[in-house]
């Protein structure tokens, strides 16, 4: 299963987007029903009034006979309520009466993806991208989401390539399909195929910056410094390297040389947070206070949400004997990660 975080990301996007067609689908056709039969419900959606919405479609599908394209409207009432295996029961009904209606088959295929049941969601995808080959990042994402959760990990390295217009047998296609498998938590996986990339491709872009993170996640630091290392040989110029690099040191305490790479991050990218906040705790542990606090409150300023900010914030307050600035810093940390927490 995905992540809710994730899961719901894809519906933000999919709603977004999904009556955008390729101008290679299939024309309408003329079971739809006209606007007015389901216009008022329409509008009960839009404003986010699922059950009414669905009440009024109901209604009409009572009707001897129901309008033409019924099913397809409450299929598409019940996705956005996220009521997604109701969906694909009324969507099945549309594939029964129009097997050319494409956007229905998109959306019995995403509704089974979100309800949990991939494997029944796998053979719709497919079917979307062999109409919307280009038109869809979306729908080539999640099925190769719905394949890595399968465990067919040479499809899900055909979907991710296809993505990114790259063959499924190079560097590039491991690499990517690694990134998507280490997103997803498949961490032995994932290191295989960022170990094939840098076989195939000894001086791919980003294959040992990925390997440095898996490692580096999986606190095995000595190899993570080695991975970012050969990164910075082949791309001196990644901030992502240096930051990365200045982490590795950080954990074995090595905080001269953490600052000294973190100070290349920051010069090479100061949109990041990330650089000004390990930067701030670095010097919390040097006993360099001052210069610890101008980096947190910089980092503050840029994302004033980051809960970790404000804890370091806090602590280096608290190191300075600034009680009372210590304690709003550690309130309004604690306030923040309460919201970022899902509540039982």
């Amino acid at each position: 299963m995905l992540k809710p975080l994730l899961a719901l990301l894809v519906v933000a996007t999919i709603c977004s987007g999904q009556e955008t067609k390729d101008s290679t689908s299939t024309p309408p056709t003329s079971t739809q029903a006209p606007l007015s039969e389901f216009i008022s419900a329409e509008l009960l959606l839009h404003q986010g009034k699922y059950d009414e919405a669905i009440a009024e479609l109901q209604t009409l599908a009572a009707r001897n006979p129901p309008p033409k394209n019924i099913a397809r409207e409450l299929g598409s009432a019940y996705y956005q309520k996220g009521d997604y295996l109701k969906a694909a029961e009324y969507l099945k009904k549309v594939q029964a009466e129009d097997p050319h209606d494409n956007e229905s088959i998109q959306l019995l295929g995403l509704s089974y993806y979100l309800a949990g049941r991939l494997t029944d969601a796998i053979p719709y995808l497919e079917k979307v991208q062999s109409w919307f080959p280009r038109a869809n990042v979306d729908a080539a994402y999640i099925l190769g989401i719905c394949y890595i959760q399968t465990k067919d990990y040479p499809k899900a390295r055909a979907a991710f390539a296809r993505m990114f217009d790259v063959p499924a047998d190079s560097a590039a296609g491991y690499l990517f399909t690694a990134r998507m498998l280490l997103r997803q938590e498949f961490d032995p996986v994932a290191e295989e195929y960022a170990l094939k990339a840098t076989t195939l491709d000894p001086k791919m872009p980003g294959a040992h910056l990925m390997l440095g993170e898996l490692y580096l996640y999986k606190s095995r630091v000595p190899e993570a410094i080695e991975q970012f290392q050969k990164e910075l040989t082949l791309n001196p110029a990644s901030a992502a390297a240096y930051y990365k690099l200045a982490d590795a040191y950080s954990r074995i305490q090595k905080y001269d040389d953490a600052e000294r790479l973190l100070q290349r991050s920051i010069w090479l990218d100061a949109t990041s947070t990330g650089p000004y906040i390990l930067m701030g705790k670095v010097l919390e542990k040097k006993g360099e206070f001052e210069l610890a606090v101008r980096a947190l409150r910089h980092a503050a300023a840029m994302d004033p949400n980051n809960p970790m900010t404000h804890h370091l914030l806090g602590q280096t307050y608290r190191d300075m004997g600034r009680k009372e600035e210590a304690e709003t810093e550690l309130r309004m940390a604690e306030q923040l990660q309460n919201k970022q927490d899902p509540h039982p």
